[in-house]
């Protein structure tokens, strides 16, 4: 039996043998999943008839978290298992009337960044576009969500079809009826699949840099090797922005590694006269890492002088670093 979280209404009126109507395939994916009815039964718009077939075709319940771990800051972590025994993490961030899901495409990473704990535990496989939504969709407080950030395990651009059908889903008035421009995709940077999210899906766009200098940056992002950044900024640099679309970097700042004078006169020089914002953020201490976040008045400095530069930026605050958000903690303690 198939899962119905996933389906995207497309697909219901495409399958063959269902015998149904335009009309009752838009009520069903309506129902589940902007209005929430968690069986087919409950919905008392659609045909009797048609509420059986679909009982017989698709099963309707989402995987229900099975740990979670509360942040001093109120952030929640979540841990999830498929049938198929693969762990994954989602972590819940509320920030006043902000509140934003941070969900993974993947059991583990294979992208091969040291810096990175997900990687460190290896790859167990992609999620399923039902997976993705279903973390939206089945933690506590999902109808306050507001936001969704493709940032927990694994690489979105790895698993770029299910994670391109999830952004249908969370952005379709059928679906869950989230802004594309509250939806951010992040990514190490692979060029095909970048070309792929920019034509095919209207959502935010990430791109984590971790130094403007491409031999530096191969040595921490092995992508870059083959999908050199940038390649990836210039095509973010041509590509035209309509409506509350963003592209950013992500700069995550480590003392005595990426935050010299060097860097910054370099980064600039690399996203001067463009739209591309820069985020800073603070570098998570990983147990047993030598490396540490740059002082905060070092990550401000940056900050001032990317902003007199004509490059918009901010500095992010630190959220859930006493959980260990989204790093692959949770996933690894059950491994073990």
């Amino acid at each position: 039996m198939d899962l119905f979280c996933g389906v995207t209404y497309k697909q219901l009126v495409q399958y063959t043998g269902y015998g149904l109507s335009n009309d009752h395939a838009l009520k069903a994916v309506t129902n589940y999943y902007r209005r929430r009815i968690p069986d087919f039964q409950s919905m008392k718009n659609i045909p009797k008839q048609v509420r059986e077939l679909l009982v017989s075709k698709f099963q309707t319940e989402l995987f229900s978290p099975v740990r979670y771990e509360i942040s001093s800051d109120a952030s929640v972590k979540y841990l999830f298992v498929t049938d198929a025994g693969k762990p994954f993490e989602t972590v819940f961030i509320p920030d006043g009337n902000r509140k934003t899901v941070c969900v993974s495409t993947q059991s583990g990473c294979r992208m091969g960044c040291p810096f990175c704990l997900t990687g460190r535990s290896g790859f167990l496989g992609n999620l399923t576009a039902g997976e993705i939504i279903g973390q939206v969709m089945s933690i506590p407080l999902t109808r306050e969500i507001t936001h969704v950030v493709f940032m927990g395990m694994g690489e979105p651009l790895d698993n770029t079809d299910e994670v391109l059908k999830a952004c249908e889903i969370l952005t379709s008035s059928w679906g869950l009826a989230i802004s594309p421009g509250n939806i951010t995709i992040s990514t190490v940077g692979i060029t095909p699949a970048v070309k792929r999210i920019l034509i095919e899906s209207k959502c935010n766009l990430t791109l984590s840099l971790f130094s403007p200098f491409a031999g530096e940056r191969a040595k921490v992002v092995p992508a870059e090797k083959k999908y050199p950044a940038g390649g990836i900024i210039k095509m973010l640099r041509s590509f035209p922005v309509t409506g509350k679309r963003r592209f950013t970097i992500a700069y995550i700042m480590i003392a005595d590694v990426n935050d010299s004078d060097a860097h910054l006169k370099e980064l600039i020089k690399l996203l001067k006269g463009t739209s591309i914002r820069v985020n800073i953020l603070p570098y998570h201490e990983i147990h047993g890492d030598s490396c540490s976040p740059s002082p905060a008045d070092r990550m401000q400095y940056f900050r001032h002088i990317l902003t007199i530069s004509g490059i918009s930026s901010s500095v992010r605050r630190s959220r859930g670093a006493d959980i260990s958000a989204a790093c692959g903690l949770l996933a690894s303690g059950l491994k073990k």
